[in-house]
């Protein structure tokens, strides 16, 4: 029997017990054709670094559902993988070899190529250590790699299907694109930021020469690319220019001036400069007016050769050249501060430019229209509910999607253009030929798929498909995808739309979003504001289990979650108490081993001591709301309610009225102790799971051989709620002996009794007088209130007896002042302390009576002036209460 530390020591089992997991293949499940299995794919992490704390909240989310479920005895896979994240990881590689004075273009693709595989090989060791310090129960034999094989033939082939179908196609449209990585974005890689800036007024002169037209923009630069001038056509003010023309100042081309009904009259002039080569409105609207379209940027941001001597400059160096040249001409007609939201790209945060670009594009609207009906079918359930109708309204409001990034990290798309004929081979396994003409002469295209492209198709990308494996049959639809909610439309809309796709089904049947993790105060972590927690930091000071019980004890679906040093404090506190409780039990068991046969006894329901028949029954309730709870996915909560349940009632009132009757040589309590410390222990598991299997084998050795069946806690039977052990007697007994000792406790700390003290305590009750009786010794013995006596309410106290008397739900507690206070010195007290509270009263309702302060302060402000002077004046209605009993 090994013995059992005094102080729990989280870096000493950890890593033991996960090599254990590990080495017994726990985490790997068995294909049982007779049971249906449960799935979770891992939202694979980005190799662009370490984890962070909300990789942390996602492992331990999705390990607390996958324990819980191999509890119960089901096939259970947790497949794990990483995400090759083609922009981010190539930003995080530019920017090393920046420091070296090196770019990806002195190193030529394949040389980049090879560095970015050995930051991804770095990368994913460290993922994968901190997944397992986190304690995640994955099947590391399934690991998946969006670049592997599988998965990169699963792409090409998702690819090519959609091609066949008409659903991809190649055309110029306006894009996002971002100058500092030289790639398109989708819109969802693009970051709206609210800025103040200017609206300027330029004058562009009419080409008769009879005046000008002005318009109103925020980017004077792009008036370069502009091909006409557009009015609404019901706007009056501009009917004597319409088919006019105007000429662009500076580099002079002549452009028309036309009716479009997109016009917004009301926008700086009602008169609007067209760019249809740098705003998507303007776009649509050449492609309505058939006008030309003029890009005038080279993708690095500077102006190109389309913005004549203004060419090879910045575009903000030129913004302010081009304002200088409409001054000097005396055609800047005036400047007003402007507030707009403006686009950042999401990775390195530079400020996008719509552009007109060709580009690879999904077209969505077919893909969507079945991923909304598998939503609104019930099919797949969203968890908070309330977002069901963001995805909807989403999805229903979807635009083609642009799937191609110019970038060298990432699949490749899978098309090679033939330099003979101009056609386009779109084949899954590389050509050696043209499929049109047969000529050698092929080339790929040089650009790779949008990440979000492959990790659409993970659910069963990861499972094998496009091969009919067996892991797909039997483990897809998978059963939850836990997430992020600032990913919704990101990712899992588009597994959605794909999984359906390519499979003909659902990709899962539940999607749970989690809130985001923000520090103490609400604020969103950031290096920037200095208040980021790492998740390897905190483990290694609070332990891993106090770090799955800060980030998820409390929480529910959807909403934000606020994290500090004291949340981590608490979680290690808590780790600490189940610590000192199972010692205790260990102790008495090694003092009195339980008899074979013993624990069996309780799986009848027997007359016992009351409080036995308690705590069995409020363990039986708990068990019932954990696993509803747990059904429901409300984890954080049936987190509270266990750690309530074992802090409270178990270690704060069994344990201590059990210590009474173990100190008199009564080994009755022993076999509850086991079995309630058994069961909570297997209901913390799945959240906190190092510590409850350190403990569990350390029970396991005190008890007799066979009493727990299992190799390890992590396949043992998760608890079932036994209906006969339900005792509502038992439990309002049991409720009123603690209120009883509660009211006595705060009568002594109030009164400033001292601790050792003891004092004249008589309880009077009626039905429950016998077994608050029963409970005389741990009345006694915890309120330190002898002598004691336990009456009838028929056997009335003296009315003019001195005491205090404390009315509770279903009893009535006299504590004689005689020997407990100085009744002098208590007198005084009371009378000092009404004069302060008299006092506070009169100060908050002088306060509340200034009107200007009612009307001016704000209402929570108001509010809680008021609820101030009602605490105050309840308190010194009390106060006047024990004032009177002492006279």
């Amino acid at each position: 029997m090994t013995e059992i530390a005094k102080a729990y020591e989280p870096g000493q089992i950890e890593q033991k017990w996960y090599r254990f997991w590990m080495e017994h293949g726990y985490f790997t499940p068995k294909v049982d054709r007779k049971k249906k299995p449960f799935v979770i794919i891992m939202p694979p992490p980005n190799v662009t670094g370490e984890l962070h704390l909300g990789h942390a909240l996602t492992a331990t989310l999705e390990d607390i559902m996958v324990r819980w479920h191999r509890m119960k005895g089901e096939p259970t896979l947790w497949l794990p993988g990483v995400d090759h994240a083609g922009i981010a990881t190539q930003v995080v590689v530019e920017q090393r070899l920046a420091e070296e004075g090196l770019d990806r273009h002195k190193l030529g693709r394949e040389k980049f190529i090879e560095r970015v595989w050995e930051w991804v090989k770095k990368s994913r060791q460290s993922i994968t250590s901190q997944h397992q310090r986190l304690g995640a129960s994955c099947d590391w034999t399934r690991e998946r790699f969006t670049l592997d094989e599988g998965p990169s033939r699963a792409v090409r082939t998702a690819f090519v299907r959609l091609y066949n179908k008409g659903l991809i196609y190649r055309g110029e449209r306006i894009i996002n694109w971002c100058p500092r990585c030289q790639t398109a974005l989708s819109d969802l890689e693009v970051q709206h930021k609210d800025v103040t800036g200017n609206l300027y007024y330029l004058r562009y002169p009419t080409a008769d020469g009879d005046g000008f037209v002005t318009v109103a923009t925020t980017r004077p630069e792009t008036y370069l690319g502009d091909t006409a001038v557009a009015v609404n056509p019901e706007d009056k003010r501009f009917e004597h220019l319409i088919g006019k023309k105007v000429v662009l100042p500076v580099i002079e081309r002549v452009i028309p001036i036309i009716t479009d009904s997109a016009v917004d009259p009301t926008f700086g002039t009602g008169a609007v400069k067209i760019t249809p080569g740098h705003d998507p409105v303007d776009f649509e609207m050449s492609e309505r007016q058939r006008l030309p379209v003029i890009n005038i940027l080279n993708p690095d941001g500077t102006m190109n050769e389309q913005a004549g001597h203004y060419a090879g400059l910045d575009r903000f160096t030129c913004r302010q050249k081009v304002l200088a040249d409409f001054e000097k001409a005396g055609l800047l007609e005036k400047i007003e501060p402007h507030h707009h939201s403006v686009g950042h790209c999401d990775r390195c945060q530079t400020m996008i430019e719509p552009e007109v670009s060709k580009q690879w594009f999904v077209k969505v609207s077919p893909l969507a229209a079945a991923a909304i009906k598998a939503v609104i079918g019930g099919r797949i359930d969203i968890v908070p509910e309330r977002f069901t109708k963001v995805y909807l309204n989403w999805m229903e409001n979807i635009r083609d999607w642009c799937i191609s990034r110019q970038l060298w990290w990432g699949h490749r798309i899978p098309v090679w253009y033939c330099q003979k004929c101009g056609e386009l081979t779109v084949a899954v396994d590389e050509p050696s030929t043209c499929s049109h003409c047969g000529s050698k002469d092929i080339v790929q295209d040089p650009d790779v798929l949008d990440t979000w492209f492959s990790s659409a198709l993970w659910p069963h990308s990861t499972l094998g498909w496009p091969e009919d494996t067996g892991d797909l049959r039997y483990f897809y639809p998978t059963s939850v995808m836990e997430t992020g909610y600032d990913i919704l439309f990101f990712w899992v809309a588009r597994m959605i739309m794909m999984g359906l796709e390519d499979t003909g089904d659902i990709p899962f049947h539940t999607v749970y979003l989690h809130g985001l993790i923000r520090d103490e105060k609400g604020e969103k972590m950031s290096k920037m504001r200095g208040n980021v927690l790492n998740p390897t930091d905190a483990i290694e000071e609070y332990g891993t289990d106090a770090l799955r019980f800060a980030v998820t004890t409390g929480t529910s679906p959807g909403n934000d979650i606020n994290i500090g040093p004291h949340r981590l404090e608490t979680g290690r506190n808590f780790a600490n108490k189940m610590w000192n409780a199972a010692r205790f039990v260990f102790q008495s068991l090694e003092a009195k081993p339980i008899e074979s046969g013993a624990l069996a006894q309780l799986a009848v329901k027997r007359p016992g001591p009351i409080e036995d028949r308690w705590i069995l029954s409020r363990l039986n309730h708990l068990v019932s709301n954990v696993d509803e709870l747990m059904s429901n996915f409300q984890f954080g909560e049936a987190e509270r309610q266990i750690h309530d349940f074992f802090w409270g009632e178990f270690c704060d009132w069994y344990i201590e009225i059990a210590k009474i009757r173990l100190s008199r040589s009564d080994s009755s309590p022993l076999s509850v102790l086991d079995f309630v410390l058994e069961t909570t222990l297997c209901l913390l598991h799945p959240f906190m799971p190092f510590i409850t299997e350190e403990l569990w084998q350390s029970l396991k050795q005190r008890l007799p051989e066979g009493s727990l069946d299992s190799a390890s806690i992590i396949i043992a039977p998760y608890p079932v709620a036994d209906k006969k052990f339900i005792n509502p007697e038992a439990e309002l007994a049991m409720e009123s002996v603690i209120e009883i000792i509660r009211s006595i406790r705060n009568a002594r700390a109030e009164h400033k009794v001292a601790a050792s003290k003891w004092i004249e305590a008589r309880v009077y009750a009626d039905k429950l007088q016998t077994a608050i009786s029963s409970q005389s010794e741990a009345i006694e013995t915890l309120a330190k209130a002898r002598p004691l006596a336990v009456l009838g309410r028929n056997q009335r106290r003296a009315k003019d007896e001195k005491a205090l008397v404390l009315v509770l739900k279903e009893a009535e507690v006299v504590l004689p002042w005689a020997g407990m206070v100085d009744l002098a010195t208590e007198r005084q007290r009371l009378e000092g302390e009404i004069s302060t509270v008299e006092k506070e009263i009169d100060r908050l309702e002088q306060r509340l009576k200034d009107a200007a302060f009612v009307a001016k302060a704000p209402a929570a402000v108001v509010d809680k002036e008021r609820g101030k002077l009602q605490a105050g004046k309840d308190k010194l209605l009390r106060l006047k209460q024990e004032l009177a009993q002492l006279s």
